[in-house]
């Protein structure tokens, strides 16, 4: 037993209200069960019961057992003096207030169905990957779909704090946030984080002023993140230096201290060398990308703004110094997909936001249009038989993983509630 489920039983009034006893005997009716903030001090706020033949306002505090009470040093806080009601699972002391008078104790698991702490006792017990993965499948569509819904809207939300963080580093300019989150997303999970740092240490004015040359915006991003620091005899490389060299003295730029890039188990077409060279051929082409991108009326409009190669000498080379065969290099639909599904929406999410829009139902779409993800977690929730249709379902089944399944939020979790129903 948790303590957790003694919260969602007496949050969701899983009990009956009347006809209860306290531990001393008293009679006990409970009115109100009380607010739910999730904060320090007492777990409910501002409850009313009778007991006896008098009516209480106060707080609720719940545990396991009452002696937790002491082990929790309660009885020397302040904040707890407001108790009126002390919710437990298995009564094993009395509890003294600090006028000595008894604190009144309800056990609460005289009055739960057994029904029901027996489905609490299945889903938690210990599987091989999440608690529900037998009876997962067993949920009905109509609540898992308002869930999946509810988790994207969650995920949405999440990733829109360091949108708000971004910007104000970047004084509101909504281009140069959607830089940042592209570049981001541009470096994959290995150099992501160096590609964010390269970004945030530009100032968005620069790739606007500086868009017309290519070569230009390849200097800024390769010499950023350190690519143009060696010693080589390669023409273009000493090009691209010398034009960073001109690039930070005419922009005043300081020197940027990021954490080095991986080519390293990467495909030659991932190199970050690749990445940074599509990335600024994308800005050379739509330096005000993020406001096409709103603009576009629809999923094949948008995905063409990103049809885009990379520069005449990347398209024979993937390093410096080292000529390959020719190939355009051009990024393929399904990292657009991704770009879309990590920037764009979120992006797009946080502005509308901003403006008190609601267009959830059009982002649930444009992600629906979208085939899913695929990785670790999408595969492994198809083995147990949840299987993502679309980009939009993967992301609220990892949001589900990442946020529910990994916390052993089961009991905020739609599906865990659902499980505890009785049959």
């Amino acid at each position: 037993m948790k303590e957790d489920f003694l919260h969602y039983l007496w949050r969701f009034k899983k009990f009956p209200m009347t006809g209860l006893k306290t531990t001393s005997g008293d009679d006990l009716q409970i009115l109100n069960t009380g607010q739910y903030p999730e904060l320090s001090g007492p777990d409910f706020f501002n409850a009313q019961i009778i007991l006896g033949q008098q009516k209480w306002a106060g707080n609720i505090e719940i545990h396991l057992k009452s002696s937790d009470w002491y082990l929790h040093h309660h009885h020397h806080d302040a904040a707890y003096d407001n108790v009126i009601l002390h919710v437990v699972w298995e009564h094993d002391s009395v509890i003294f207030r600090k006028d000595h008078s008894e604190l009144p104790t309800l056990a609460l698991r005289h009055y739960i169905p057994e029904d029901l702490a027996a489905s609490y006792r299945e889903l938690i017990r210990p599987k091989s990957w999440i608690y529900c993965e037998k009876q997962l499948c067993s949920v009905d569509l109509f609540t898992m779909r308002n869930w999946m819904e509810r988790l994207f809207i969650n995920r949405m939300e999440r990733k829109s704090e360091m949108i708000d963080a971004l910007l104000i580093k970047k004084s509101a300019d909504w281009e140069g946030v959607f830089f940042c989150l592209l570049a981001k997303n541009f470096g994959l999970n290995t150099n992501g984080q160096s590609f964010l740092e390269m970004a945030e240490s530009l100032p968005f004015g620069t790739i606007r002023k500086e868009h017309f040359e290519v070569e230009n915006l390849e200097a800024l991003f390769f010499g950023r993140v350190g690519l143009l620091e060696a010693e080589k005899q390669d023409q273009y490389f000493l090009n691209l230096k010398s034009r960073y060299h001109y690039l930070t003295q005419k922009y005043r730029l300081n020197h940027a201290v990021i954490a080095p890039l991986q080519f390293f188990k990467h495909r030659p077409d991932n190199f970050p060398t690749i990445r940074l060279a599509q990335l600024a051929m994308l800005y050379q082409a739509r330096p005000e990308l993020f406001s096409s991108a709103v603009e576009c009326a629809d999923i094949a409009e948008t995905k063409s703004l990103f049809d885009v190669k990379v520069s005449d000498y990347w398209q024979t080379h993937y390093q410096f110094d080292r000529e390959s065969p020719p190939k355009k290099k051009a990024l393929t639909t399904s990292f657009v997909d991704l770009l879309i599904l990590n920037t764009l929406i979120p992006v797009r999410f946080a502005y509308a936001k901003r403006r008190d829009k609601d267009i959830i139902e059009s982002l649930i779409a444009c992600a629906a249009s979208l085939p899913p993800e695929t990785n670790a977690i999408v595969d492994k929730f198809k083995t147990y038989g949840l299987e993502a249709q679309n980009a939009f379902e993967s992301q609220a089944l990892l949001e589900l993983k990442t946020e529910y399944c990994n916390k052993s939020r089961c009991l905020q979790c739609a599906i865990g509630a659902a499980l505890l129903k009785p049959g």
